[in-house]
């Protein structure tokens, strides 16, 4: 654990938690810009901290934490915002988080654990602290067009939310290790107001993404916006898809799926193998597409909003969304608790915030 004496008695220190990682790396060195010598890479091997610090000639210290152990509220005295990039099983860092009135932002797809989140609401309220979750691409950027969908018509009745990711991206490994734990997924989704059981890389539905990538199967997936959204916008029904830009690939995986080869995966050796597999897989373009198609009605008739959203290393995608969303935190005051990104912050605050901005085309008929 690094020096008490370097504490400050100010709140302006940001720690991007697991941030030697792909994503954090990213994270880290955008708001370096922005805040040099305030932001700190957090981590529990501090040799891997210290070594990216020194890639960035110091702009980002480095920190040794481990948020899986109980800490003292007193050690965020000087944070002003906490940036999570690591998978959490319990709520006691971000608790700590609340009682030291630090702001927080949780980039996880795991609903789950986001469910446990946004129960303390109150004691992020009471210490007038705000946490926003689902920021990145998926979840984020998705939660954002659904709700930029739903301001062109009166009533939303409908989203599917698809996400297209590219096989030549080389993720980092727990956002790997969670894909693979997903596949043999079994979740309850919203379907016209009441809750059904769906299961993961079945019910495949043919999605439009547009001339340059055009139609693709793609197939049930628990990314947790579907989730979030049917409750935040009041949607009836949602659903969230996934493909890979490899057809064959996404082919592959639906056939694996249907014969129970996924259900293999619960044998340690074996899901382990499969997260190698995942990291030398050849072909693919390092590239991701969203769509998000949006049905509803508009002064008496029906409307159909298509938003689609490509762009070239998700990763990447992530940590501008991420790191945006942390520089409007840091110097403006968002409303104080627990909220989805698409609760305070629209798509267009988003790309404001960009440096560069993501290209959104929107399609209505």
């Amino acid at each position: 654990m690094r020096n008490e004496t370097k504490i400050e008695s100010v709140k302006n220190q940001i720690w991007v938690v697991g941030g030697y990682g792909q994503v954090g790396q990213m994270i880290c060195t955008q708001l370096g810009r922005s805040f040099p010598g305030k932001v700190w890479a957090a981590g529990t091997r501090m040799n891997r901290a210290e070594e990216f610090s020194r890639s960035t000639g110091g702009i980002v210290q480095p920190l040794q934490l481990d948020v899986r152990k109980a800490i003292n509220p007193g050690m965020l005295q000087s944070v002003k915002l906490v940036i999570m990039c690591v998978d959490q099983t319990d709520t006691r860092f971000v608790e700590a988080c609340a009682k030291a009135g630090t702001d927080y932002i949780d980039i996880s797809a795991n609903y789950d654990f986001l469910g446990q989140v946004e129960r303390l609401h109150s004691k992020m309220q009471r210490s007038k602290a705000t946490a926003m979750l689902s920021v990145g691409l998926s979840p984020g950027m998705t939660n954002l067009l659904v709700r930029e969908a739903g301001t062109h018509m009166d009533q939303v009745d409908e989203a599917d939310i698809t996400v297209m990711l590219g096989l030549g991206e080389k993720h980092g490994k727990a956002a790997v290790e969670w894909t693979v734990d997903q596949m043999n997924a079994a979740y309850q989704v919203m379907k016209k107001g009441k809750p059904a059981e769906v299961v993961s890389f079945h019910d495949g539905k043919w999605i439009d993404f547009g001339a340059d990538l055009g139609r693709r199967k793609a197939y049930r997936f628990n990314f947790s916006d579907q989730h979030v959204v049917a409750r935040t916008l009041r949607i009836p029904t949602v659903s969230t898809r996934l493909c890979l830009d490899s057809r064959w690939m996404t082919r592959s995986m639906a056939i694996f799926k249907r014969i129970g080869l996924f259900s293999l995966l619960r044998i340690p050796s074996l899901r382990k193998g499969t997260v190698k597999a995942f990291g030398v897989i050849p072909g693919g373009e390092p590239m991701f597409a969203v769509k998000v198609d949006a049905m509803g009605w508009k002064k008496g008739k029906p409307v159909h909003v298509e938003q689609l959203l490509v762009g070239e290393r998700e990763a990447d995608a992530t940590a501008a969304v991420a790191a945006a969303v942390a520089e409007r935190m840091y110097r403006t005051e968002l409303p104080q608790g627990v909220f989805h990104i698409e609760q305070c912050l629209s798509l267009q605050n988003i790309q404001e915030a960009l440096r560069f901005p993501l290209r959104v085309t929107t399609k209505i008929t």
